[in-house]
């Protein structure tokens, strides 16, 4: 009893320390292998499901080489990658330590899987931290973080799974064929048979056996089933059920203000998905209604989140899921290791292991690419749902819970209450009140390419020192928990840092868009779905009306999104005539990347609607790339009567775009 509660607690840290990885190789993969689309999208999901491909190899090098030394070289490696990443490289180096990390992640699950007979606890256990410890920390991971907070908990995590890891490869006794020195080439017949844990002899097979199949029992079945769905569970803990950021962006509520407008709001509900995860894997009811409850839960959860019902869709996320983890939790006796002398069955779970590594890796693809590729997606979440709650309603009965009762009261109650508390840390800032009217209004457009700059790296520090000073913000590429980049919730860490708050508008799905950050108080607003014309990725216009201390502005932000080789001129038109039909007389200013330049059709557009180019005495003014800039595509607009100046565009590589800074004088 005490080796699985070891083996639990080595599961569930290096599960937490390869999504710690993986939240650095996912938005390595699309900022530095793919350098912001340049990269065609068929060569980059063949990068990325490479790697998972090659991991096929690993249960084979366990099989070969041995569990403890292929699995503690694995450990070692993950371990110094996560370390190595804290320090921020940067760059080419940070993309192929994060590859070096994933691969060294996935032989450890294969190692892992040969010698860990029940999974569900310690992966269950590692996603419910991982996830409390996002919220704890505002969904900015730690390897992001650095500093003295970085290195102070990334140490004592990384020891503490090499701690775990050791003891647990070390002590669990292992089959004579799956260690390193006596494979199933080279093992003889042992001089007594070993016995299972009832006291039942149980046959070794020698060399002369080797060749025949080793007949799984049903309970080792069951094991491979509970590690085929390690990969699906991540996905849909990281997307949905466990994902910080998503609830962070579901607290928002629309109003008869704010027509379809998310606010910010204290997203209470997310520590109840932590709840409900852990009391359905830990926790058990009668099998008759598990079979049913838990699966339809975890597809219902699928289908709402891909219809952009966010605080439905996690809560059903999370019960289902745990409940559906629970029904692949089957015990297995010492007669099963007895029964795998050349390490077949251990093999099989392991593959079963890298496999289900490999279905995470190709549904993610499939579902981000689909911004790239315009085909819908929604598909992909419920199809992984429906993958997960087949494999549970199909298997063995299960079994009493791995924890004991105390153990599984106290965890589940303290990682709820701690993700319950994680959630209040980080309350946005509230509407500041007007201080007199102001003669002028300070406006920054940034187009912030979801936190991440030319180097890869999220440094959100840097994205906030080019916002500073303004008075209102207008953002494009907005995250709000896409799993592709990490799962942060990009405009509430800046809104925290900048102390203003801010108004999110869905875009390309309900947690990626445009916002408005503001120091006025916000008093009304409305956005507009802009029909995409053939383009890959939605687009909207976000409008909302600011109280300047007894006058009124009207702020529009939006992103246009062109159609492959063409012009936005339709979306262009919209927005112009949105804007006009918004700001009705009002003051406006309008802006965010319109992916045009001056010379450009839809860039008329505006003039043509009345708008004045607030950029025109500054050009050129080339916005993109950050680096090498070349194109204006970055835009402001004013109504008639409002006068710019001090327009410029300061070099900085905290995105792929240049931000654009002006001063609006009121009438």
């Amino acid at each position: 009893m005490r080796h699985r509660h070891l083996c639990t607690l080595a599961l569930a840290l290096g599960v937490t320390v390869l999504l710690d990885v993986l939240r650095v190789w996912l938005p390595s993969v699309i900022t530095l292998f793919g350098r912001a689309a340049e990269t065609p999208a068929e060569l980059l999901g063949a990068f990325a499901l490479g790697w998972f491909v090659l991991a096929l190899a690993a249960p084979g090098l366990v099989r070969r080489l041995g569990v403890r030394p292929v699995g503690l070289a694995a450990a070692g490696v993950l371990a110094a990658v996560r370390l190595l990443l804290t320090a921020g490289p940067g760059g080419t180096a940070q993309l192929w330590l994060a590859c070096a990390g994933l691969l060294a992640g996935l032989v450890w699950l294969a190692a892992t899987a040969a010698f860990v007979d029940r999974p569900v606890a310690g992966l269950a256990l590692g996603l419910a931290g991982n996830a409390v410890g996002h919220a704890l920390l505002g969904t900015e991971d730690l390897v992001w973080r650095g500093g003295v907070l970085g290195w102070s908990l990334s140490v004592p995590l990384v020891l503490a799974f090499l701690a775990a890891t050791g003891l647990a490869v070390t002590r669990r006794p292992v089959p004579p064929s799956v260690t390193a020195t006596s494979g199933p080439d080279r093992a003889g017949p042992p001089s007594a048979a070993p016995t299972s844990g009832s006291g039942r002899a149980v046959p070794w097979h020698g060399s002369t056996a080797a060749s025949e199949p080793v007949r799984e029992t049903p309970p080792t079945a069951a094991v491979r089933r509970a590690w085929l769905l390690c990969g699906p569970a991540l996905l849909l803990a990281n997307q949905i059920a466990l994902a910080p950021a998503v609830w962070s962006a579901a607290a928002g509520t629309g109003s008869t203000d704010f027509p379809g407008v998310a606010r910010p709001a204290v997203p209470v509900l997310g520590g109840y998905a932590v709840l409900l995860f852990l009391a359905a894997v830990l926790l058990r009811m009668p099998t008759r209604l598990a079979r049913v409850l838990w699966p339809v839960a975890l597809v219902a959860g699928a289908v709402l989140f891909a219809a952009g019902r966010l605080v439905p869709a996690y809560l059903l996320t999370a019960a289902g899921l745990g409940g559906c983890l629970a029904l692949t939790d089957s015990a297995t006796d010492d007669a099963v290791a007895g029964a795998d002398p050349d390490g077949r069955a251990a093999a099989r779970r392991g593959r079963a292991a890298v496999v289900g590594m490999l279905v995470f890796a190709v549904a993610t693809v499939a579902y981000y690419a689909a911004y790239d590729l315009g085909y819908p997606n929604g598909w992909v979440p419920v199809a992984a749902a429906v993958l997960v709650a087949l494999v549970a309603f199909t298997g063995p009965p299960w079994s009493a819970p791995t924890l004991p009762d105390p153990a599984r009261t106290w965890l589940v109650l303290g990682l709820t209450a701690s993700a319950g508390f994680g959630t209040q840390l980080h309350v946005p800032p509230s509407d500041p009140r007007p201080d007199g009217p102001p003669e002028t209004v300070r406006v920054t457009a940034y187009n912030i390419r979801m936190g991440f700059g030319i180097d890869g790296r999220l440094d959100l520090d840097a994205v906030a020192g080019q916002l500073r000073g303004a008075d209102v913000v207008l953002l494009s590429e907005v995250d709000r928990g896409w799993w592709l980049n990490g799962g942060h919730d990009t405009v509430a860490l800046l809104a925290g840092r900048l102390g203003m708050p801010y108004v999110f508008a869905p875009a390309a799905d309900p947690v990626w868009g445009d916002a408005v950050l503001t120091r006025f108080p916000v008093r009304s607003g409305r956005t507009r779905p802009l029909t995409a014309h053939g383009a890959p990725t939605g687009a909207q216009a976000l409008g909302v009306t600011l109280d300047l201390g007894g006058r009124e502005l009207a702020v529009v932000a939006t992103h246009l999104q062109p159609p492959p080789g063409r012009d936005p001129v339709e979306q262009a038109r919209e927005v112009a005539a949105f804007a006009g039909e918004y700001a009705a007389g009002r003051p406006l200013v309008l802006g965010g990347d319109l992916n045009t330049e001056p010379d450009d059709p839809a860039f008329a557009e505006f003039t043509r609607a009345g708008l004045v180019d607030a950029l025109a005495a500054a050009r050129p003014l080339r916005t993109s790339p950050a680096d090498d800039p070349r194109t204006q595509i970055d835009h402001v607009f004013v109504s008639p009567g409002l006068t710019a100046a001090g327009a410029r565009a300061p070099r900085t590589e905290a995105s792929d775009h240049l931000p654009v800074t002006l001063t609006v004088a009121l009438p």
